[in-house]
C-alpha cells in the first residue's frame, strides 16, 4: 500500500489547513503523526476505515478533525485554529488490521512522505 499525502503549507496563527492522504490499497486504520525539529514523532489523530471511529491527541482535540472518503480511499485532516506549536512535518500512516495501540507509530506498516506545516505567530 502506498500513501500520498498533500496539503501542507504556511499559515498564520488562528488559520486553517487541510491535509489529504490517498491510499493505493485496502487499509483498516489511517492516522496522522507529526514531528517537530528535535522532537519525537507524535500521534495526532486516527480514523477507523470501517465505522469511522476517530481518536485524537489531547493537544488537537476540538481544533483538528479527521475524516475519510471511502470512495476515494482518502483521509483528510482539517486543522483549524492553528498554533505555532502545531508547526511540524505531518505524516499519514496506515495499517491493514484494526490496531489497539493506534497511538504508537511503530504499529503502522505504511507511511506517506511528510508534508510541512508551518504556523507563524
Amino acid at each position: 500500500v502506498q500513501l500520498q499525502a498533500s496539503g501542507g503549507g504556511l499559515v498564520q496563527a488562528g488559520g486553517s489547513l487541510r491535509l489529504s492522504c490517498a491510499a493505493s490499497g485496502r487499509i483498516s486504520d489511517m492516522g496522522w503523526f507529526r514531528q517537530a525539529p528535535g522532537k519525537e514523532r507524535e500521534f495526532v489523530a486516527v480514523i477507523r476505515w470501517s465505522g469511522g471511529s476517530t481518536f485524537y491527541a489531547d493537544s488537537v482535540k476540538g481544533r483538528f478533525t479527521i475524516s475519510r472518503n471511502g470512495a476515494k480511499n482518502t483521509a483528510y485532516l482539517q486543522m483549524n485554529t492553528l498554533k505555532p506549536e502545531d508547526t511540524a512535518v505531518y505524516y499519514c500512516a496506515a495499517d491493514y488490521a484494526r490496531n489497539i495501540r493506534y497511538q504508537a507509530a511503530s504499529e503502522y506498516p505504511y507511511w506517506g512522505r511528510g508534508t510541512q506545516v508551518t504556523v507563524s505567530s
